[in-house]
């Protein structure tokens, strides 16, 4: 859910009240996304422009975002025109989804130069567009150029053109409300989700101005579950029943910090998706050849059956013919001969024994072959769903991983990192509960071998998703009642691939049971006796732990 003008009417006040603010350090985070680190009577402070079609967003923040290596060519442009110059207003286009900041800034000559930076929240056309004091536009987020859009270009050195007015009804100011129309069409800054609230309340006896009077005051965001994506507002969405609430920025945090942490992950890693996708496509694609050239190897036999008849029954003169068909000696039943029709009898005969040969020494080769295909498929599947469910650091481990296997190549920051004596720890996750016991987990296959076989005591407790990739979770007791081992059985379904079954099946036994597989990949264990434990995935459990 995307925006509205009201809720953005909301937004601006909040940050005019700390201006001015000097424009300190300038990234982008995500391919829809820019960081502004600002410094003002406040003191420091993040400032967040989203321009996702639907998670679009402005506001402070208090979440870290790691940041890429190499900025990309907007953001190279922010920082030479307006890093280090102050935001000396914001405004809104009346009740629209944009707004304009005011910066200025001395160039190297110690001249004063004006900027403007238009902020565009409307849904897929978000966009965040640099403006110079001439009006022209010096760069944007999404360049639209005039064969894609003649009426509004948005490109480098095309005057700027801004959006036109609604033309609506400003609903602070005028109440009055025409029944035979739609709210969306008579005020500017209504969303539809917002139009259907008020039209709830109003049938409930409420009136429009005491409706807007609550908007106006209020500082809270309220959410509740949407169809697909949480929907959300500044007063209470009594039409959804119960729903949760948040100061302003903080709800947006909440609510979207995680749904955009994909993109995220994916300009910062340089796009590990697209690679373990494309990779795990490769071997899927492999390994059904594989089994057909097994199928034909293991049939090696005719071919040696071939050979002899051919001997057998003297066969010289086979040039022109591509088969033959001579009596088995087992059954005295007809044997249809393939053949090389540029080859006597005898060379004939060479080559069916030949190809026996082949075959029969393929089989170990293939068998060999088969067997790791099926293992890359299974690692890389492990790691989609460890992707799937990444944060940064884990998503950045799952990176290095790849590079230490020789998957991907190092980067400079990783050839730069091998000189250093100690490489970082692995960022392993750990829950103490009420009984004092600690339960700890693993988000990735480097977490999930540091964890196993150099945190963990022999007598601990070890737990894991039967028939499922996932989490290595260790509860750090020998002894834990059945309450904690199903809390350590809940997060081990539910960090796996079984995180949206039912009844998903855990195996837990002490870490002395387990050994490693020699040459294997992260990640991989050999069990001895285990148990089982079967456990619904409990989302809400695991959202109410504290996890360290």
């Amino acid at each position: 859910m995307a925006l509205d003008g009201i809720l953005l009417s909301k937004i601006i006040p909040e940050i005019a009240a700390q201006l001015p603010l000097r424009i300190q350090k300038i990234w982008d985070i995500s391919n829809t996304e820019i960081l502004f680190q600002v410094h003002g009577n406040g003191g420091k402070k993040q400032m967040l422009i989203s321009c996702h079609s639907v998670y679009n967003r402005f506001l402070f923040t208090d979440k870290n975002y790691p940041t890429p290596n190499e900025p990309g060519n907007f953001v190279m442009v922010l920082r030479k025109y307006i890093e280090g110059g102050f935001i000396e207003d914001i405004e809104q286009a009346d009740l629209d989804r944009w707004c304009m900041m005011n910066i200025r800034k001395r160039n190297a000559i110690g001249d004063l130069e004006h900027f403007r930076l238009c902020i565009e929240l409307m849904g897929k056309y978000a966009n965040i567009i640099l403006i110079n004091a001439e009006g022209k536009i010096l760069d944007a987020m999404k360049r639209i150029p005039p064969f894609e859009n003649s009426r509004r270009t948005v490109f480098p050195g095309a005057m700027f053109v801004p959006t036109p007015p609604q033309n609506k009804k400003n609903p602070f100011e005028n109440s009055m409300i025409d029944p035979d129309q739609s709210l969306t069409k008579q005020f500017a800054g209504f969303s539809p989700f917002l139009a259907s609230e008020v039209e709830y309340r109003m049938a409930n006896g409420e009136s429009f101005t005491d409706i807007m009077r609550e908007i106006k005051e209020s500082k809270m965001l309220y959410a509740a579950e949407g169809n697909q994506e949480p929907v959300f507002h500044c007063i209470e969405l009594k039409s959804r029943g119960r729903c949760r609430s948040w100061p302003l920025f903080e709800g947006f945090d909440v609510l979207y910090y995680h749904r955009e942490e994909k993109e995220r992950i994916r300009t910062i890693s340089g796009d590990i998706f697209r690679f373990v996708r494309r990779e795990l496509k490769h071997q899927q694609t492999k390994l059904p050849r594989l089994l057909a050239e097994m199928d034909e190897a293991m049939d090696c036999e005719r071919w040696r059956v071939y050979g002899e008849l051919l001997y057998a029954y003297n066969i010289t003169d086979t040039k022109g013919t591509s088969s033959i068909t001579l009596k088995s000696f087992e059954d005295d039943s007809d044997v249809v001969i393939p053949l090389d029709p540029k080859l006597d009898g005898k060379g004939n005969a060479r080559k069916a024994y030949n190809r026996y040969n082949k075959l029969k020494k393929g089989q170990v080769y293939l068998a060999e072959q088969i067997e790791i295909t099926e293992n890359e498929i299974s690692y890389f599947s492990g790691l989609l769903e460890q992707l799937e469910q990444a944060d940064f650091e884990t998503a950045a481990e799952i990176h290095n991983e790849l590079v230490s296997l020789g998957y991907l190549k190092e980067t400079k920051k990783t050839r730069k990192n091998k000189n250093k004596k100690k490489e970082p720890a692995v960022n392993v996750r750990s829950v103490t509960l009420y009984n004092g016991i600690r339960i700890s987990f693993g988000r990735n296959n480097l977490q999930n071998d540091a964890l196993t076989w150099h945190m963990a005591r022999k007598n601990e407790i070890w737990l894991h998703a039967k028939d499922y990739h996932g989490s290595h979770v260790v509860i750090h007791d020998e002894n834990p009642d059945e309450e904690t081992l199903r809390t350590a059985a809940n997060i081990a379904a539910y960090y796996s691939g079984g995180r949206m079954s039912s009844s998903v099946p855990v195996i837990w036994c002490p870490v002395r049971n387990l050994k490693k597989i020699p040459g294997a990949k992260p990640g991989m264990v050999q069990l001895g006796n285990y148990r089982m434990i079967y456990i619904d995935p409990d989302a809400d459990q695991i959202h109410a732990l504290s996890l360290e």
